[in-house]
């Protein structure tokens, strides 16, 4: 699985300009070449792309390969007579991001190369004590070191550790997290134990990310939508994630969409969660449980916020969910309906607010997209002002339920490509 990194190129240096400053300057604009050829590209190719003198471009190109940020593959014919030149791209065998995710049906841990390619991939059930945040970060920091271990033999360095997590981060502090049931857990301090820096942010911010460099044809404007453990969003607008004043934004699932509805584990009633999470769809089975664990946010009518309840420790939601919605059980496919027309609602006002044209269903939505896009379609039909003559697209993610902790470990892997000469200076 490749990501297609399409980062701006590099931003010119304000004032006089310094012979180091200078330097640097030409280092990324050919670093910016080699990223955006997408298959090798030979020292002559890149002469005559950025105006550089050919031993300019020997020179940078010696320190990006000692470096580990390109390497030489393969030959460049340009389609003309004479002798193959020796192509240039991004090294495989260099830096990589670590990305640390929790969901609804587990844990799950991916390392990404500088390709955008993912090199490992691992999932783990959620630990007994399903709440708890010393038991889950301990298990993350596990799979976290078995990925590092892992990867390190395949000559990938790990630079950095992301953890998605669902709810607003403040630092490496998660400020809350009502389907986990968290409030102000510093997790970037507990996962020091990792070995390598680590960042934690909104599990939907980092799937956006992730969306955002999938694919061959990329989104512009978009709304992710994950459900699964709570329901969030990230905003993408021109090609930019958009975080707000205190990287907060995209808390959907909080979303009022009946005012004197059911008791959310937020403290609030009627939010989105609540009626459209896949806890909530579960709840309204009869048969697979009587209770809900707030861990999914998910309180329907009659279950006292914080009740806890053993369901999500010995199944996965989606999964049995899917299994009844396939094989067409009337309450599964009402419980699915009744999902999409609230989910519908709640992204009907973002989309009037943000006009974006394209809605991405993500995390578990994606496994139940089936279900849930025409009812979340008629509720978008009938309440955004330009749907009649500018069509609102609702449509499963492209990576599915792995976009967040693809997007996690894209993230380290982004910031060393828009600046390649920090990677450089720290190994040197």
């Amino acid at each position: 699985m490749t990501a297609a990194f399409r980062p701006s190129g590099p931003p010119l240096p304000e004032g006089a300009v310094r012979q180091e400053d200078l330097r640097d300057l030409n280092l990324k604009v050919v670093f910016q070449r080699i990223l955006e050829a997408g298959s090798p590209i030979s020292r002559t190719e890149l002469a005559t792309a950025t105006g550089l003198t050919r031993p300019t471009i020997t020179r940078i190109a010696e320190e990006l390969l000692a470096g580990r940020l390109i390497t030489e593959k393969g030959v460049t014919h340009n389609g003309r007579a004479g002798r193959p030149r020796v192509g240039l791209t991004l090294s495989d065998r260099g830096p990589a991001g670590l990305g640390l995710d929790i969901r609804a049906d587990g844990l799950a841990a991916c390392v990404v190369d500088l390709t955008g390619t993912v090199r490992h991939l691992t999932f783990a059930p959620m630990p007994p004590t399903g709440r708890d945040a010393e038991a889950v970060l301990g298990s993350l920091i596990r799979m976290g070191c078995e990925a590092i271990e892992a990867v390190t033999v395949k000559e990938l360095t790990v630079v950095t550790a992301t953890l998605a997590v669902p709810g607003p981060v403040d630092g490496g502090v998660v400020r809350i997290a009502p389907a986990l049931g968290w409030r102000d857990v510093d997790a970037g301090t507990f996962l020091a134990d990792l070995g390598v820096p680590c960042v934690v942010d909104n599990e939907a911010n980092l799937a956006a990310m992730g969306e955002l460099y999938a694919g061959d044809d990329p989104l512009g404007s978009f709304l992710y939508v994950s459900g699964g453990l709570g329901i969030g969003a990230g905003i993408v607008l021109d090609g930019r994630l958009m975080r707000g004043a205190r990287g907060w934004s995209g808390e959907l699932g909080h979303v009022t969409v009946e005012p004197e509805g059911a008791a959310c584990a937020c403290g609030s009633r009627g939010c989105l969660e609540t009626y459209a999470s896949t806890g909530a769809i579960l709840g309204a089975l009869p048969g697979a449980t009587n209770r809900t664990d707030a861990r999914e946010g998910a309180v329907p009518h009659g279950v006292v916020p914080g009740e806890a309840g053993d369901i999500f420790e010995r199944i996965n939601p989606g999964s049995v969910i899917t299994t009844r919605a396939e094989a067409a059980d009337p309450a599964a496919l009402a419980a699915l309906d009744r999902a999409g027309s609230a989910l519908g609602i709640a992204l009907s006002g973002a989309v009037n607010v943000l006009d974006i044209d394209t809605v991405l269903l993500g995390g578990s939505f994606a496994l139940l997209s089936s279900w849930l896009t025409d009812s979340v379609r008629a509720e978008i039909d009938r309440r955004v002002l330009t749907a009649s003559w500018s069509p609102v697209t609702v449509r499963p993610t492209l990576l599915g339920p792995d976009a967040a902790v693809i997007g996690a470990a894209l993230t380290s892997i982004d910031q060393i490509r828009r600046r390649p000469t920090t990677w450089l200076a720290h190994q040197s």
